[in-house]
C-alpha cells in the first residue's frame, strides 16, 4: 500500500455506504493506520446522493479530505460526475453493472461489476456494500481480506454473519484480474 491512500465510497442513501467506509476504516486502524473519514448525504433516509471519503495514511493525513482518489466504488447512478475531477491515471473506478449503467470512463481503470445481482443471488439485496467491499478489497490490496471480514462481522448483527461471510466471499470471487 502506497504512503497514503484515498478512497470514495458514492451512491445513494440506504446503501450501506457509510458503513462500508467504518468497516475498511476500522480494519486499517486495526493495522496502525491513521485514517480520516468524511461523510455527505442528502437530507433523505434512502435515495438521496450519499458518500463518504477515506484518507488513510502510515502517519497523520496532513489534510483529511479526499484530493485524488485512488479508488472510487459507485453503487448507483446517484453517484455519478460527483466525484470526476478527483480522478487520475491511477485511479480504479469500480460500479455496479447494473445501477451505474454509464460509469465514468477516461484515463483511469474502470471495472463495471454486477454487485446487485451478485447479493440478490445470495437472497438479499442488502448485502451489495458488503459484495463491493471484498471485491475492493481484493483488488486494491489496502487490507487483509481476514482482517476486514473480522470487522464486517464485528460491526455488523450477528443474525447476518453468515450472509455477510458469503457476501464479502462472493466480492472476492468477482475480484478476478482484466485481462491485458
Amino acid at each position: 500500500m502506497m504512503a497514503k491512500t484515498e478512497i470514495r465510497f458514492s451512491g445513494s442513501g440506504g446503501q450501506g455506504l457509510l458503513l462500508s467506509a467504518r468497516i475498511l476504516a476500522a480494519a486499517q486502524a486495526r493495522q496502525g493506520r491513521f485514517v480520516a473519514q468524511s461523510n455527505a448525504y442528502e437530507p433523505v433516509s434512502r435515495g438521496g446522493l450519499s458518500r463518504s471519503d477515506l484518507v488513510i495514511s502510515e502517519g497523520e493525513a496532513d489534510f483529511p479530505l479526499a484530493r485524488r482518489l485512488d479508488y472510487l466504488l459507485i453503487l448507483d447512478a446517484a453517484g455519478l460526475g460527483v466525484s470526476d475531477h478527483l480522478l487520475s491515471p491511477r485511479s480504479l473506478v469500480l460500479a455496479d453493472a447494473e445501477l451505474v449503467p454509464d460509469p465514468p470512463r477516461g484515463d483511469f481503470a474502470t471495472r463495471a461489476l454486477p454487485f446487485v445481482e451478485t447479493a440478490r443471488s445470495l437472497g438479499n439485496p442488502r448485502v451489495t456494500n458488503i459484495v463491493a467491499l471484498g471485491t475492493l478489497c481484493a483488488l486494491s490490496g489496502v487490507c487483509p481480506p481476514e482482517m476486514l471480514l473480522d470487522r464486517v462481522l464485528a460491526m455488523t448483527p450477528a443474525k447476518f454473519d453468515r450472509l455477510n461471510r458469503d457476501a464479502f466471499a462472493a466480492g472476492l470471487a468477482m475480484a478476478v484480474p482484466e485481462p491485458v
